[in-house]
């Protein structure tokens, strides 16, 4: 009796680190729903996009992004065998009211909303992108930069008093020049100068899974380049759309905007 206890407990030991690179499961627009499959499901995909599957332990998962426009109640995962249909939930999202002095980024002339068309497809492109992997687990996520999170993902925004779509990343208010690493390793799969983000890198970490880091002061890497957990990408700055220096932390999965905050373990 004595031996079943301790498999029983190293089983359950072992369950348990092998979840722990796994992102928070929460069933929320914006958030991510963490899901084991059977071993007979090999793809899934949601709103006709492939998901990311990572495998811990013996245990595979799919790790889906649920947009911010998805509708409350059921929605449905297509997979090589029987449909899953999980439970999306509220979150109580907060409001943001953020006074703008430089009107062209309230009200955009035609020229300048030509060029943010064109930059919103350039980044929506690799958004869809669905790259395969060099790992089989998820890797562990760190901080991109050190400083107070903001909780600003999801906010819905209004500047000067006008509605615009709610707030796509995490804020992490820093003075310019702090340095800003890849939070996992990847690919550099854009860099740029945009409207809205200001200096901007993307990085691809496989399987649909983009981060991107927004209004920095200096961009320290180049497309094409793989970039490793912890190196420099840039410095933090307040380029773009701002009221203050700071680092924009978006993360895309599945081409969905999901909370950065779920890929970190909760001390960090």
């Amino acid at each position: 009796m004595r031996l079943k206890h301790i498999i029983l407990t190293s089983c359950l030991l072992s369950s348990t680190l092998a979840m722990a690179e796994l992102p928070q499961d929460s069933r929320r627009p914006g958030g991510i729903a963490v899901i084991p499959l059977s071993s007979d499901i090999t793809q899934v995909t949601f709103q006709h996009k492939p998901v990311l599957i990572s495998q811990e332990g013996h245990q595979r998962y799919a790790v889906v992004g649920i947009p911010l426009a998805t509708p409350l109640g059921s929605v449905q995962l297509d997979t090589n065998k029987a449909p899953i249909q999980i439970e999306v939930k509220s979150y109580p999202y907060a409001e943001q009211r953020i006074k703008v002095t430089n009107q062209d980024y309230v009200n955009p002339n035609q020229s300048q909303l030509d060029r943010y068309a064109q930059e919103a497809k350039e980044q929506n492109d690799i958004y869809s992108s669905f790259t395969q992997s060099s790992w089989q687990s998820l890797p562990k996520f760190i901080r991109p930069t050190s400083g107070k999170f903001t909780n600003s993902f999801g906010r819905k925004r209004f500047f000067n008093g006008e509605e615009r779509a709610p707030h796509s990343g995490l804020d992490i208010p820093a003075p310019v020049g702090q340095k800003v690493v890849a939070p996992a390793d990847g690919i550099v799969v854009q860099t740029g100068h945009y409207f809205f983000n200001g200096k901007t890198v993307l990085i691809d970490h496989g399987q649909g899974l983009i981060s991107m880091f927004c209004h920095l002061s200096q961009i320290k890497v180049e497309k094409g380049q793989r970039i490793h957990q912890g190196e420099v990408l840039g410095l933090v700055g307040k380029t773009g759309r701002v009221t203050g220096p700071h680092l924009h932390w978006g993360m895309s999965l599945n081409n969905a905007r999901v909370d950065p905050q779920l890929f970190l373990n909760r001390t960090q």
